[in-house]
């Protein structure tokens, strides 16, 4: 696939940009961002779950090459890590920046110089990193980067508690979608995460994002240029729940790429709850790749290691 130029530049181009920066501006006076619609008005400084007000803050910025083999290519992806999250997980392995905020406060200038400055490092990409909860910031920054030349495409690498509305936004803007999909069953993310309602709202978030985005895309040397992209952390004593997620996925469409992530460690809080306050077994890593695979995935990252399992490579190719 030829050099690609990101959809976000014709929507600044004619002034579609600067209205969706607007509408989403507009939402922080009564914050309905994301599912838990605190309802606060962050442009006053007041904050809800997210703690939160009118500033992103940024914990961190680099050329990334731990992430997935199609952002990370030879120059690695640039990542922006935001500082706090909308979900609030009890094992969350970054809970220093997640739940504690370390990090600085930003304008829509100083955003738009990182975006600029992980472009000349020669990033493939800028990856926004747990973004829900600061759009609006991160839309207000984008004329003037797109101004300063900013062209690659943009990831929204998020937990996947995102609300629909806020997503619309995005159409167009957002290059690639990286979502979390963590739990199936409500009673897990209410003990985990506190929120009830993650998997309906993942389940209607992650159809949105292949909706505008579709089945992840690649130029000639493997880097993604479009699409989804899924992360499933799988946990201890829960692969009924990836097997349900897996079938989910592979309903939207088998060409879904998934990375079935073995990492899991009790960090944080997570030694307070028995049930995930282990690691994950090899026998329950192969369990859950055999879930995706029977669910009829076949795009799917393992071990660090990228394996597309499709027609032509099972054929001998």
């Amino acid at each position: 696939m030829p050099h690609q130029i990101p959809s976000y530049i014709a929507l600044h181009r004619s002034g579609e940009l600067e209205k969706r920066i607007l509408q989403a501006h507009k939402l922080l006076e009564q914050c309905t961002l994301c599912p838990r619609k605190c309802k606060v008005n962050r442009l006053a400084g007041e904050t809800g779950f997210c703690k939160t007000a009118g500033k992103a803050r940024v914990a961190s910025y680099n050329a990334h090459f731990g992430e997935e083999t199609p952002l990370v290519g030879s120059s690695g992806s640039g990542t922006i890590f935001f500082s706090y999250c909308n979900l609030g997980c009890v094992f969350c392995q970054n809970y220093s920046i997640s739940h504690h905020g370390e990090g600085i406060d930003i304008d829509p200038g100083q955003l738009a110089a990182v975006m600029i400055s992980l472009q000349k490092q020669g990033c493939h990409n800028i990856n926004f990193v747990t973004p829900t909860h600061v759009v609006p910031q991160i839309l207000a920054a984008l004329p003037i980067s797109i101004d300063k030349g900013l062209s690659i495409p943009l990831v929204y690498n998020s937990s996947g508690y995102d609300a629909v509305d806020t997503l619309r936004i995005l159409d167009g803007i957002i290059d690639i979608y990286m979502p979390d999909f963590k739990f199936w069953n409500n009673q897990s993310s209410k003990k985990y995460s506190k929120a009830p309602d993650y998997p309906e709202m993942a389940r209607k978030a992650i159809t949105e994002m292949h909706r505008q985005v579709g089945d992840l895309k690649r130029d000639t040397q493997g880097i993604a240029v479009s699409g989804l992209l899924v992360r499933h952390l799988v946990m201890p004593g829960s692969l009924d729940e990836t097997e349900q997620i897996m079938k989910f996925l592979a309903s939207l469409s088998p060409e879904i790429y998934v990375n079935v992530m073995e990492q899991y460690r009790p960090c944080h809080k997570a030694h307070e709850y028995q049930q995930i306050a282990r690691s994950l077994t090899p026998d329950e890593y192969k369990e859950a790749l055999n879930a995706a695979h029977d669910a009829g995935l076949h795009r799917l990252e393992q071990d660090g290691v990228m394996r597309l399992l499709d027609k032509l490579h099972l054929l001998g190719d």
